[in-house]
């Protein structure tokens, strides 16, 4: 096989992004034949041994893509022990990660992959990739404060992008984000004086919760892979 850029390999084998392996790499942390790697360097996917933290990474021949539906009280994340994650849930044989994580408070949708191409172009802050929520409060909101929230606000001291609200109920909208701050539904809700109830993803681009059961996931459907695949031009 044709040698790769070592952040590409470690993207391609679902390590994680190219900017994190880059990142992983300035501090030492990767090896390749058991020498620490340096940017910019190339390897043989077929003939050599790259190592991070000591462990072997092997490129990942078989991408798999699963939406899950996950509860309140799971944390999002595979690493942290002290909490049940997300990984927890899953029984699956692929070491796969989450894109676009929740907080632990959220439900809804996470989409699961060992594809690191595909998390580098959804969680990529350029492409504005649409993440929908259905957001219930615990009193009526009015017309004025749903205006209020579509519109630029300061948020962690910068400004957010204009988004599309749709009511619901009295209490409950859907909103949709094209980017991503801290808890920002929660804080842009605290600017209207009002405080969130129940938040929930339903919808990442074209894929769609649809009737998903709470802790039940499933592979994505080849219309749903193929359609997502064309809208972010990755072939």
């Amino acid at each position: 096989m044709d040698k790769m850029r070592l952040q590409k390999y470690m993207s391609q084998a679902g390590i994680c992004s190219r900017r994190k392996a880059e990142d992983y790499i300035e501090r030492w942390l990767v090896k390749v034949n058991w020498e620490v790697a340096k940017i910019g360097q190339s390897v043989d996917p077929d003939t050599d041994k790259v190592e991070m933290k000591d462990v072997a990474i092997k490129e990942q021949k078989d991408l798999v893509y699963y939406k899950l539906n996950k509860p309140r009280g799971i944390v999002s994340t595979c690493a942290e022990w002290w909490d049940k994650n997300i990984v927890d849930i899953m029984d699956v044989k692929e070491r796969i990660f989450p894109i676009w994580r929740l907080d632990k408070e959220s439900d809804g949708l996470i989409l699961m992959t060992n594809d690191g191409r595909l998390t580098n172009y959804l969680i990529h802050p350029r492409y504005g990739h649409e993440k929908e929520y259905l957001v219930e409060v615990f009193w009526p909101i009015m017309d004025s404060e749903l205006d209020k929230m579509k519109k630029s606000m300061l948020i962690l001291w910068s400004y957010t992008k204009e988004v599309k609200i749709k009511r619901v109920s009295s209490g409950t909208f859907t909103i949709v984000l094209t980017e991503w701050k801290n808890r920002q539904i929660r804080r842009m809700v605290e600017k209207v004086w009002a405080k969130v109830k129940k938040l929930k993803r339903i919808r990442i681009e074209n894929i769609e919760l649809w009737s998903l059961k709470s802790w039940e996931y499933k592979h994505l459907s080849s219309s749903e892979k193929n359609e997502l695949f064309n809208r972010i031009d990755l072939k």
